[in-house]
């Protein structure tokens, strides 16, 4: 067979793929609502920051303002609001578009290494974590895009003899990390580049042409007048999101400061499991060659490189007992980059590839099923909240509200207590309201007898008041 055509062919079967399994992500963010808490949480702030006309103070809830995280996320989601609507492929588009920025990016690794065209990204695509951040909602998916910009544009600024353009793109990756999640985005990015700078300490020299001045000027300009206006507006919010949010959370499980959640309580070490997962399968390639991988990152500063962006995030979070499966994002970029690097070195790769194209092709007949409908309901109060029959009822909810029931009543529905709605009973008004099934054992017989109960999930009910 022509080697030519069948280059070709290798071509036009991975862009086949990379736009199947685009469109199928795309999909899937039009037919999924917004889950509760992280997605309908960040789009109800995004909402509100629409509603309000307030671009500068984050609101979890009318005049509630989010100290947990800075705005870059939800100015994207509120812009993507404010041109096209509040539907919810619309408001996951802005972290579909930068996915596939990211792997417009990376593929030109493919054509460095002179690889097959397109291999990383659909490699970075069929990873779960990367795949899942295509469309959630979060602050993860800039923060990994402002990580991205930070090591690559490090690499080539040193990789180039001409490479001093490349040192601004170093230095707005950090303003743009400043403003995606905050001070974390220097933990995750200076310290594996210092690390890789021990090793090749006669790249020590070329930092020489770092413009330092005017890329400082360029990270403050970016990110600082948002921190200022913000503590201009509300104070304490500095004190809170600095040493509660970057240092608490992660090293004191029992932290009681937190204003949005809890401390996630993992035990130590978790976080490797979680990495394992955020690139299965492609982990155990990786595992497998992981002492031919050392061994060559003494011989290849890429290598080298990529391995230690790669290491720094488990290897960080291996002590804290606060996170979360997002955290392991920033590892995706690096681990699809190395297991590209050494392709032709690797054994069984075309089942990997088979396997992880099949399972994620799988996923929208697993949705159409049905199988994971409860799982949807148990996550989500769209259905409770638009459903027909509450729709000239005033919308309760008792002792607490979900952001997704805030989110699909537009800011409407109200928590109220248990004292609250015996008196609604009591003066016969016209109401609905969404009991969590662990309340309703704290409401007395009396009190339920005058519900009428619509709607049903696996964690919640819907009554109406029944005059």
């Amino acid at each position: 067979m022509d080697y030519r055509f069948f280059k070709y062919t290798n071509k036009f079967w991975v862009v086949f793929l990379l736009l199947v399994l685009v469109a199928n992500r795309a999909l899937i963010n039009y037919l999924l609502p917004l889950m509760d808490k992280t997605e309908a949480r960040y789009a109800e702030i995004a909402r509100i920051m629409v509603e309000t006309n307030n671009w500068i103070l984050l609101q979890i809830d009318y005049n509630v303002p989010f100290w947990a995280k800075p705005p870059l996320s939800t100015w994207l989601t509120a812009i993507s609001i404010e041109v096209f609507g509040l539907y919810e492929f619309y408001i996951r588009l802005p972290y579909l578009i930068t996915t596939i920025i990211i792997i417009l990016f990376i593929s030109r690794y493919d054509k460095i290494e002179n690889k097959i065209f397109f291999l990383t990204p659909l490699i970075l695509l069929l990873m779960p974590e990367f795949y899942l951040h295509a469309g959630v909602v979060s602050t993860d998916t800039m923060l990994n895009f402002s990580i991205i910009i930070v090591m690559l544009s490090f690499w080539e600024a040193m990789s180039k003899e001409s490479g001093s353009k490349c040192w601004y793109g170093f230095f707005v990756g950090i303003g743009l990390g400043l403003l995606s999640k905050g001070p974390i985005i220097l933990i995750l990015t200076i310290p594996p580049i210092f690390i890789w700078l021990l090793v090749y300490k006669e790249e020590l020299k070329k930092l020489k042409k770092i413009p330092i001045v005017s890329g400082l000027s360029l990270t403050v300009l970016i990110s600082c007048p948002w921190y200022y206006l913000t503590e201009l507006k509300s104070p304490g919010f500095i004190d809170y999101f600095i040493y509660g949010e970057h240092f608490k959370r992660f090293f004191d499980s029992g932290w009681k400061g937190d204003l949005y959640g809890f401390a996630k309580q993992q035990p130590f070490g978790i976080i490797w499991v979680f990495s394992i997962m955020a690139v299965f399968p492609w982990s155990f390639l990786i595992i497998g060659n992981f002492k031919k991988i050392i061994k060559k990152a003494y011989k290849n500063k890429w290598v080298c490189f990529l391995t230690c962006w790669m290491l720094f995030t488990p290897v960080f979070f291996t002590f804290s007992k606060s996170l979360i499966h997002t955290y392991t994002l920033p590892i995706v970029v690096p681990a699809a980059l190395l297991i590209t690097h050494f392709w032709s070195d690797f054994k069984f790769k075309r089942y990997y590839l088979s396997i992880s194209v099949l399972f994620y092709l799988a996923i929208l007949p697993v949705f159409y099923s049905g199988v994971i409908d409860e799982t949807i309901q148990s996550n989500c109060d769209k259905e409770l909240v638009e459903n027909k029959l509450v729709s000239d009822y005033s919308l309760y909810y008792l002792n607490y509200k979900s952001f997704s029931s805030q989110f699909y009543s537009f800011g409407s529905i109200k928590m109220i207590n248990l004292k609250q709605l015996k008196q609604k009973i009591m003066n016969e008004e016209k109401f609905a309201i969404i009991i969590e099934k662990t309340e309703i054992k704290k409401v007395d017989f009396s009190t339920i007898k005058k519900l009428k109960k619509i709607k049903s999930a696996k964690k919640k009910n819907l009554y109406i008041s029944d005059f």
